[in-house]
């Protein structure tokens, strides 16, 4: 009855202490869910990179190879924000590989979380925004490929619009993309996904769930997919510096519980990847744990 967690201790790469990306959020997210027992050594799957015929199904190989390589132009590095280093490449190809395992055992077990994933600004040639690879994109493909699966839902609460992720998946029926987001915020230029939900900054509580609170449910009922990749971004959150919407803490677990339980009462299995959130790191950390306890809580109500 605990839903399987994916992590790697290679999650938080080294950075210089001056960027402002969290990447140290990853060991301390594990470290989190150990000590308050949402985290037992039986629930936890390391994944391993993701081979290049996975990436290739997104991403083509001559940008995963110049990233990989450190050949990436200056104009590109710039706008990804993240420096190619040896530690950077490593923990970026095994992420992929995390949501993709995450996605299988999710189909397996009914639910799973990631530790990791969530990085909708890469798109299939460029990176953009702290996002390198499309780690929802590659494991959508990766299971419609194999016949696992025939229909995807990607649900995006992110406070940013899954923009990549729509593109990628402009004109294919079998993913249904929905991106719930502020309307206001990065990035300037949005994409189409197949339902977008622009929000005003500083939209609240009790308003953000009445956007979805139906919403979700009748996606579910029409499109009745086999698999839901549920991004739990943190940046709704009213103090994160990247946000512009006005959630409490109650508020994003509300919505957490929300959509897993909308997925899990019609036995729809539902992957989850933590995506953004930018704050000092107690609180970042605080704000992620949150998909993690709906997820153990969701799991005994529904005997998983």
């Amino acid at each position: 009855m605990r839903p399987p967690l994916i992590y790697h201790p290679a999650y938080s790469a080294p950075l210089p202490s001056s960027h402002r990306f969290p990447m140290a959020k990853f060991r301390l997210l594990h470290q989190c869910l150990v000590e308050r027992d949402l985290a037992h050594p039986a629930q936890l799957h390391q994944p391993l990179p993701a081979p290049r015929r996975w990436l290739e199904l997104v991403h083509p190989r001559r940008y995963h190879q110049a990233f990989s390589r450190g050949e990436l132009g200056e104009r590109e590095q710039r706008r990804i924000g993240l420096p190619a280093t040896a530690p950077l490449v490593r923990r970026t190809w095994l992420s992929v590989g995390g949501t993709v395992l995450t996605a299988r055992l999710a189909l397996r077990h009914g639910l799973a979380c990631h530790l990791a994933g969530g990085t909708h600004h890469a798109f299939a040639s460029a990176g953009s925004g702290f996002c390198i690879f499309n780690d929802v994109a590659v494991a959508a493909r990766v299971l419609l490929q194999e016949g696992a699966v025939r229909q995807v839902m990607v649900v995006d609460l992110d406070v940013h619009q899954g923009d990549a992720t729509a593109a990628i998946f402009a004109g294919e029926p079998r993913v249904f993309t929905v991106s719930v987001h502020c309307a206001s915020n990065f990035p300037l230029r949005k994409a189409h996904s197949d339902l977008d939900v622009a929000l005003a900054d500083g939209l609240e509580d009790d308003a953000y769930i009445a956007a979805i609170g139906d919403l979700i449910p009748e996606l579910l009922e029409r499109l009745r997919p086999q698999l839901v990749l549920y991004n739990a971004g943190v940046d709704p959150h009213r103090h994160d510096r990247l946000g512009r919407l006005a959630l409490s803490s109650a508020g994003l677990l509300r919505r957490d519980h929300l959509v897993l339980d909308a997925c899990l009462r019609r036995g729809i299995a539902v992957a989850t990847v933590i995506g953004g959130g930018y704050d000092v790191l107690p609180r970042l950390v605080e704000r992620h744990s949150l998909v993690f306890r709906a997820a153990a809580e969701q799991a005994r109500l529904h005997g998983l």
